[in-house]
């Protein structure tokens, strides 16, 4: 997380990656994918940010934040197309 925090967002990638190899958890699986999800929100990847926002709700359906950041993702590509 702290790489994430400090806008290191290649390292914090590749550790969450490993944290996704390692984790067998659905639960603890789905906030990885989320954040995940957050970085390549970040970084403007919008179809790779929905991505793995689809599956952390796939392994964890009750995370209103990935709905949340789903819904502004698609708000915001609605209103680019304009």
């Amino acid at each position: 997380m702290s790489a994430q925090s400090e806008g290191n967002y290649a390292e914090a990638l590749q550790n969450y990656y490993e944290a996704m190899r390692l984790e067998i958890d659905p639960y603890d699986r789905s906030y990885i994918l989320y954040n995940i999800g957050l970085i390549h929100t970040s970084n403007g990847e919008h179809t790779k940010a929905l991505e793995y926002y689809f599956r952390a709700l796939e392994r964890n359906p009750f995370l209103p934040q990935a709905f949340n950041n789903m819904a502004v993702i698609c708000h915001y590509v609605r209103l680019s197309l304009l």
